[in-house]
């Protein structure tokens, strides 16, 4: 880990996902109390911040969110957040659930866990197509952080922790559509909408998103943190 990345930085999202990191910054972007910062040098990622992959060995996933928040804070000393997200489809039980970012294999790409996906449920008629986009998102902070800020709860040993679960609700679609957002959002359409995750624009999108609920009830905590 260089300097200049952590030079600046006020806590760490626990992703190596620029479209993740793109979304939380816009999230922080709307919190009025943090206008005067300058949010690409204040939040940055685990691999600026020195932090290599984060094994997710969780059964869910709070556990796998919390997993990657603490490890990050740990060995950053900032405060740190995470989340772990996947789609569950009701037909499959679920799944692919905390599998979906490797749903066609450890390696696979965005574009082949879609096909994967839309090749298994191609004989699923639209009424039983219904899924959701969920979201755990967890704050950690290190006990000087948490203490600074006045929030309490922090634990004997280290630090304080917080979670929060955001769900959308929608339809899969039997082809992708829209070039916008990442993971299965071209082959989402969420309840009451005619467009896919992947139509909307990132305001409209993070308005509505199962990440966007997760962080906008962490929000107050992490703008104690940073303003």
């Amino acid at each position: 880990m260089s300097a200049p990345d952590m030079l600046g930085a006020r806590i760490v999202l626990a992703t190596a996902n620029p479209g993740k990191l793109r979304e939380f910054r816009a999230l922080l972007a709307d919190q009025p109390q943090l206008g005067h910062l300058d949010l690409e040098r204040v939040v940055i990622d685990a691999a600026s911040a020195g932090v290599g992959e984060i094994p997710e060995t969780g059964v869910s996933f709070e556990q796998n969110s919390l997993l990657k928040a603490r490890t990050v804070a740990a060995q950053t000393g900032l405060p740190a957040v995470a989340d772990d997200s996947g789609l569950a489809v009701e037909v499959l039980g679920g799944a692919p659930g905390i599998f979906s970012a490797r749903w066609a294999g450890i390696s696979a790409s965005d574009d082949n866990n879609r096909r994967l996906l839309l090749q298994q449920l191609a004989d699923i008629p639209a009424e039983h197509r219904g899924a959701a986009f969920v979201c755990v998102a967890s704050l950690v902070l290190p006990q000087k952080y948490d203490d600074a800020a006045g929030l309490g709860n922090s634990s004997e040993v280290t630090s304080a922790e917080y979670t929060a679960e955001g769900r959308l609700e929608g339809t899969l679609l039997t082809e992708e559509r829209g070039e916008g957002g990442f993971g299965y959002d071209s082959i989402l359409q969420p309840a009451g909408e005619t467009r896919s995750c992947a139509e909307l624009s990132m305001a409209e999108k993070n308005a509505i998103s199962h990440r966007g609920r997760a962080f906008a009830q962490l929000a107050p905590r992490i703008v104690e943190v940073l303003r």
